[in-house]
């Protein structure tokens, strides 16, 4: 397949297209290489076409569609942002992005999509109460994270709460602008996927990490935070208690799950999500004292700050995409970690 890259120039776009071809396809690279998010110029694979412009320019997106059989699209602006100021640019960039290129492909008769999906779209994870089974807690009040009650109780009865697993039947809840935008980027996939016949999967990731990572930046995670820090001798600061929990994903595994959505046969006219981590919740202090070992670094900070709209426990159950696509993660945490940490696999 020839297949056209949004955002392919960048840290998780730049590993799909090695992937892609790899396995005999023809990726394009279509990334409007913006400076947050590649402060360092990106490396140019040998032999692979590039087109340097946004998702909104219908006259290049029309040009770059030519002769495409899929499109992998992981252009986006990512973030929390700085407060709902934002709004316009996160809206502009992902969801009209999104929807310019979803007309353009119908024109162009492309029937494929493969969306960057986040578990974003979930807001908190699953809970469970001793008393009231699976409940949805609330977004965490100021007061209660300034005085350092960081877990979510029962919305009902107020006893503390079990962290699971979530599944992609968990109801959407989004928490902020940035997160916002993801689910409206699978509605506009799913009603596109109706509209025309097409096939589209969101491949919701979980924390991604590994080399390429941005660093320094607002595109930059918790991992390369923690790895710059001790690049400069300085130990991670870690928010909060460090107990929140996430599944960490390395990056190879997400670039490996988007070539397998993009070769798996799907019936016309059809939307699927699917959760893109390795089922195994680790801590964020955990990640830090990884990362601090790996690299012979001081030992974190757990700092007791917090970024409010963050959430507490949001871990995978990717159950979904073992079975149906027949993907799981290959990069154990140990030997990701130490890889993120070296440097190596420019």
């Amino acid at each position: 397949m020839r297949v056209l890259v949004t955002g392919g120039a960048g840290f998780i776009g730049s590993w799909i297209v090695e992937a892609l071809a790899e396995r005999g396809h023809e990726p394009v690279v279509y990334d409007a290489l913006l400076p947050a998010a590649h402060p360092v110029p990106p490396l140019a694979p040998p032999g692979i076409p590039r087109i340097v412009a946004d998702v909104r320019d219908t006259e290049t997106l029309a040009d770059a569609l030519t002769g495409v059989d899929a499109v992998c699209h992981q252009a986006a602006m990512v973030g929390l942002g700085t407060g709902f100021a934002d709004a316009p640019a996160y809206v502009g960039a992902n969801d009209l992005g999104t929807a310019v290129l979803l007309t353009a492909m119908a024109t162009a008769r492309v029937r494929r999509l493969v969306l960057a999906g986040s578990m974003v779209v979930y807001g908190e994870g699953r809970y469970d109460c001793a008393l009231h089974g699976t409940v949805r807690p609330g977004p965490r009040a100021a007061h209660d994270l300034a005085a350092g009650r960081f877990e979510p109780t029962c919305p009902i009865c107020g006893a503390d709460l079990a962290p699971g697993l979530v599944d992609e039947d968990a109801p959407a809840d989004p928490r902020n602008v940035y997160a916002t935008t993801k689910l409206a980027q699978e509605h506009l996939a799913a009603a596109w996927a109706r509209s025309t016949g097409s096939t589209a999967v969101s491949l919701r990731y979980h924390n991604v990490y590994g080399p390429r990572m941005p660093r320094d930046t607002p595109y930059a995670g918790v991992a390369s935070f923690f790895r710059s820090a001790l690049e400069h001798g300085e130990p991670p600061r870690v928010f909060e208690d460090g107990a929140q929990r996430r599944d960490f994903i390395e990056v190879r595994d997400v670039a490996t799950a988007n070539t397998t959505a993009l070769e798996l046969p799907r019936p016309e006219g059809t939307f699927r999500p699917y959760n893109i981590g390795t089922g195994t919740p680790r801590t964020v202090g955990d990640m830090a004292q990884s990362l601090a070992k790996a690299m012979e670094g001081p030992a974190p900070v757990v700092t007791g700050e917090y970024r409010l709209g963050d959430v507490r426990h949001i871990t995978a159950d990717s159950t979904r995409a073992r079975k149906e696509m027949g993907w799981e993660a290959g990069v154990g945490f140990e030997e990701g970690v130490r890889t993120f940490a070296s440097g190596k696999l420019r």
